[in-house]
């Protein structure tokens, strides 16, 4: 069995296989039911979801869970060889989710504020905002710890974010600049073909363009987008993929960025966009909701309407004037903006 393995050499299907997975999912309590014993590396898997899933904690119904009895306690070391036996027994994918789980159901924020057990885990988006809300309090010997969790994260959403989006911008001010006497080098192939399909000649097997189609010039800047992001706490990992898209879209000469985030009060981070883990642990996650306020000084911005995304990154839940809200997003329609509400910014996994 290799480390990166969970199912035993048996088939699937086969009785044993089916024996064994219950006997995991069910725990020590279903064994003398189930009649499996496990062996060799499927003990070892069966304590680590112990520790995790069968700590005795409530559950939804208020009752006390009666299958297990263990749980990863306080206990910096115990913590860290848990951290390290997930990794030898789960793939990545896996480990970031029990990771996330831990830190919900036992507690172990503290483990964020030890750099040897930061050192231990496996970034993910979850961690990265679990570090940005707790960045207040992170000892002194655990802040740079924390930063590199954080910029790993960054660094690798950033690789999978960066080419996708910047050519799904462009090519979408490509498309809406037409140029109808375009030089040879401007001429966007696709479209004259599409267009002069009518004009082919049998005879010669070729196509006659009576019409060519081409790029247009951009200008230096041909969209102001403004990113309005809510850093309330229920926000965290759209705060993070919202950093990363504003950074990546500041990097393109034909677009002018800003980042904004809010919670009860506005705050420009348009200066750090240069180094989006600076600006993301200028953010402060937690905290109330003033939207209207966030629209108002969004507003105050707008210096060409027609030539302005606005993108607002909330989960609508006004904590302050709702209709005065609703009043402003309708005057930034009615002003020309593009605006675009967004719930959530998520689901890219790394």
């Amino acid at each position: 069995m290799s480390n990166t393995q969970v199912a035993s050499s048996a088939a699937p299907n086969s009785n044993a296989e089916r024996l064994r997975r219950w006997r995991l999912i069910l725990g020590d309590d279903a064994a003398d039911a189930i009649g499996y014993a496990l062996r060799d590396d499927d003990v070892g898997i069966d304590e680590v979801l112990g520790a995790l899933y069968a700590a005795g904690g409530d559950g939804q119904d208020g009752a006390k869970a009666k299958t297990r009895r263990g749980g990863l306690g306080s206990s910096a070391p115990r913590v860290a060889r848990w951290l390290g036996d997930i990794r030898t027994y789960f793939p990545s994918s896996v480990v970031r989710v029990m990771q996330q789980d831990a830190l919900e159901r036992l507690n172990l924020r503290e483990m964020l504020l030890e750099p040897e057990l930061l050192q231990s885990v496996e970034p993910d988006i979850h961690l990265a905002a679990a570090l940005l809300s707790l960045k207040n309090v992170l000892p002194n010997k655990s802040k740079d710890t924390a930063r590199l969790v954080v910029r790993r994260v960054v660094e690798e959403l950033e690789r999978k974010l960066a080419n996708p989006l910047r050519q799904a911008v462009m090519g979408a001010f490509n498309r809406s600049l037409r140029n109808r006497r375009p030089r040879h080098n401007e001429i966007d192939w696709q479209r004259t073909i599409r267009a002069n399909l009518k004009h082919y000649q049998p005879e010669y097997r070729t196509i006659i363009p009576e019409t060519r189609i081409g790029f247009g010039h951009k200008r230096a800047a041909l969209r102001e987008v403004i990113f309005c992001v809510d850093q309330s706490g229920s926000m965290a990992t759209s705060v993070v993929y919202a950093g990363i898209c504003g950074a990546v879209l500041a990097s393109l000469p034909s677009l002018q960025t800003r980042v904004v985030v809010f919670d009860t009060a506005v705050v420009d981070l348009t200066e750090e966009l240069d180094d989006p883990v600076e600006l993301l642990f200028g953010t402060q996650l937690g905290g109330g909701t003033d939207i209207n306020r966030a629209l108002a000084y969004c507003q105050s911005l707008i210096r060409q309407p027609q030539e302005t995304v606005f993108v607002l990154l909330s989960d609508l839940y006004e904590g302050g004037n709702r209709e005065e809200m609703l009043k402003r997003a309708a005057s930034l329609v009615e002003s020309g903006v593009q605006m675009i509400a967004l719930l959530a910014l998520e689901r890219i996994p790394i």
